[in-house]
This record gives structure tokens, C-alpha cells and sequence, in this order.
């Protein structure tokens, strides 16, 4: 397979070649380019190739321009930190819309559908995508959750919630008045239920807001420590294989 990476982002770049090198070892990156312009130029030269992976907002522009510009008619697989673009997006040739930061489970469903939509009739293919697109755009996550306090029920709006955490087969949120209360969510399940660009699943115990960290510390075996707002934990590691995931969050 001869990918080709259009992103701005070194990081991001970097995570993806990591992540098709896994998923499809023989594949070959064909190129990595950083801007509208120079992308127009490659596509205007250059074969096409079995796939691209394409950033929404690149160093010049948007990568929509691309399209106007030049014809693209390979298959497209966007990555964006935002989802404001999904309809457009699915209106061109893609595949496929993921969210930053890429997980690696997300690419391999993207690269599936890739091999199961290989005879699809255009037209066909054009509406599954703007239906997903459409779901994409209707998605929900929770804006608040429901406490028990005593004999009482009361809620909690999510701006007011810094983290999550699990103990002792609990699931706890910490509030910004350094109150912890039990949830009826294992961290699993709240992961889905939340935003990811405002939450991040540091480990199996926290998922953690942006503005609850106050300090990020190195750490033995390229890991990271983090010091969270009210807590007392003084253990909360993001593993080496989060880390790259964790910089791009942090950093989008």
C-alpha cells in the first residue's frame, strides 16, 4: 500500500507513520507534506496513491482547498482535532473521519472499511459517508451527571469535574470544590461519554481534564508523571505508550 501523509504537524506526522508501519508492514509512505500549496503540486505530478491520510487544518489553509484546486482521486482518511468538518469532509473522496489524537484501533476500523468498500459504487459509497458524517455531527456527550448525596440526588455539570478516577472498584469524580463523588460509570464507559478533546485517559485509573494538571514531571523509562489539582496521588504515570498520544492532546 503507498500512503501518502499530508499533516503540519511533526508529531502527528511521526505518530502516524508508527501507527501504518504497525498495522500494514509493508506499507510505504510516499510522501509527508505540510501545506495546501505543495499538496496540489504532488497530487498535480505525481501518481496516485492507495490512500492518504490528510489533516483538515494544514500550515497554509484548509485541505478542502486541495480539492478545488486539483483532482484527487484517491481514497481519504482525515484527521482533525476538531469535528466541525465532517460533512464537508465526507463529500470528497474520504473514507473515513478520526479525531485527534489518532488511536491506533481507529486507523486499523478506517484502513477495514477501506478494504470492504473496494467495489462500492461511488454514488453508494458517497451516501454511507455522509450518513456516518451525519451521526458524527448529532453526537452527544454528557454535559452533566447524576450524585447521590445522602438521601439526596443532586447533578454535576462537566465543566465542574477535573478528573476521574477508580479506587477500590469505585469510579469517583473530583470536583473543582475538591469534593470527590461516586459515579454509576467504570472509567471505561465514562471514556466514551465524554469529550475527548476536554478529557484525557492518562492510565487504567484517571482520566483527566487539561486545566486539572498542574505540573507534568519525566519520568524512569520515558513515562511521564503528572500532579493533578487537589490530589493526593503522587503515582499518576502516563505509560511510554501514551506519551505521544498525551503530547499531541496536550499540544493540539
Amino acid at each position: 500500500m503507498n500512503v501518502l501523509i499530508i499533516e503540519d504537524e511533526p508529531l502527528a506526522v511521526q505518530r502516524l507513520e508508527t501507527l501504518v508501519a504497525d498495522i500494514y508492514p509493508g506499507a510505504n509512505i510516499l510522501g509527508r507534506i505540510d501545506s495546501v500549496k505543495k499538496s496540489v503540486q504532488w497530487f498535480n505530478t505525481n501518481a496516485m496513491p492507495d490512500l492518504v491520510l490528510m489533516d483538515i487544518q494544514l500550515a497554509d489553509g484548509i485541505s478542502f482547498q486541495i480539492f478545488e484546486q486539483c483532482e484527487v482521486q484517491a481514497p481519504v482518511i482525515f484527521t482533525t482535532a476538531y469535528d466541525e468538518y465532517a460533512l464537508k469532509a465526507f463529500k470528497v473522496n474520504s473514507i473515513d473521519y478520526i479525531l485527534k489524537p489518532v488511536d491506533r484501533s481507529d486507523l486499523a476500523n478506517a484502513l477495514k472499511k477501506l478494504e470492504s468498500l473496494k467495489g462500492v459504487q461511488p454514488q453508494q459509497q458517497l451516501m454511507q459517508n455522509i450518513s456516518q458524517a451525519m451521526q458524527m455531527l448529532t453526537r452527544k456527550y454528557k454535559e452533566r451527571f447524576v450524585i447521590k448525596v445522602g438521601e439526596h440526588l443532586r447533578t454535576i455539570e462537566k465543566k465542574s469535574v477535573l478528573y476521574f478516577f477508580s479506587q477500590e472498584k469505585a469510579t469517583f469524580c473530583h470536583t473543582t470544590d475538591n469534593r470527590n463523588y461516586v459515579l454509576d460509570y467504570t472509567l471505561e464507559h465514562l471514556e466514551t461519554l465524554v469529550d475527548p478533546a476536554d478529557y484525557f485517559r492518562a492510565n487504567r485509573k484517571y482520566l483527566v481534564r487539561g486545566d486539572s494538571i498542574q505540573d507534568i514531571i519525566s519520568y524512569t523509562n520515558s513515562r511521564l508523571r503528572l500532579v493533578l489539582r487537589d490530589s493526593p496521588d503522587n503515582d499518576i504515570i502516563v505509560a511510554r505508550e501514551r506519551v505521544q498520544d498525551f503530547r499531541l492532546w496536550l499540544d493540539r
